[in-house]
């Protein structure tokens, strides 16, 4: 199966560098921009946690009576990955989720919160994400953004579930946080410090542990099925160009408010 792993890796190469490389780092510069930054990429995060569990409840029972349910191997992966995102431990060793971790980074260098705090109460509340969308005035990049990561979720299909938390957001995380962060922390550590924990948490959970655990658990799902395999490279190719698109809208809002501010 590694042969069909390094087929989507070599597949996405591209794409990756195009995130890596994009030029909303360039325009990253001071806190307002990292304000601009974070109240998009929150949605990226609040959604990775609904794909995250929208696998683990196809992976295993969460039904009452309990019964096993597919390979052990499978949940073990993808219980071992629910702890770690969903309770982790902050900067001063309390258990949170990296949802919340990362909105105490937020609340901490003064960006807002409330559009994300709109979003998910009235989608709560009217379980109707078009509500949700208009409520909190949602950009169309960000839109685009969670309506695919839905789009896999709702399809209910594993091994689609599974390939693009794995390629397009557990395995791509590292290298794209790791050109966010470099002498941030020394400008600005007063504002960012748990926002800069929170990227070098990623950078270390995800660029190890979770990223092997998600390769294999994709590698069980997919197992030798050429046709999941193939629909897998596709999802996958989806979602980056996804992310691609999200950075554009977040690099055109920090570039248009540094130009009013001229």
């Amino acid at each position: 199966m590694s042969q069909y792993i390094d087929r989507i890796k070599e597949r996405i190469a591209p794409l990756k560098q195009q995130i890596v490389a994009h030029k909303v780092y360039s325009v990253i510069n001071d806190i307002e921009d990292v304000r601009v930054f974070m109240q998009h990429h929150v949605f990226a995060v609040w959604d990775f946690m609904s794909l995250l569990k929208s696998l683990q409840n196809n992976l295993t029972c969460i039904s009452i009576p309990w019964y096993p349910k597919g390979d052990a191997e499978t949940r073990f992966l993808i219980n071992e990955i629910v702890t770690g995102e969903e309770s982790d431990v902050d900067l001063e060793g309390n258990r949170t989720s990296h949802y919340e971790l990362y909105l105490s980074a937020m609340r901490q260098c003064e960006a807002d919160t409330k559009q994300i705090e709109d979003f998910t109460h009235v989608l709560q509340a009217t379980e109707r994400f078009d509500k949700a969308f208009v409520a909190a005035g949602i950009s169309p990049s960000v839109r685009s953004f969670i309506e695919y990561t839905f789009h896999i979720i709702s399809g209910n299909q594993p091994h689609l579930q599974a390939a693009v938390f794995t390629f397009g957001r557990e395995d791509l995380i590292p290298g794209m946080f790791h050109s966010m962060i470099t002498d941030m922390g020394m400008t600005m550590p007063e504002r960012i410090s748990v926002f800069k924990y929170y990227l070098e948490r990623h950078i270390e959970v995800d660029g190890d542990h979770h990223s092997e655990l998600a390769l294999k658990m994709t590698a069980n799902l997919c197992g030798n099925n050429e046709k999941y395999w193939d629909e897998a490279e596709a999802a996958v190719v989806l979602s980056l160009q996804k992310r691609i698109a999200l950075w554009d809208g977040i690099y055109e809002q920090i570039a248009q408010k540094k130009q009013l501010a001229v």
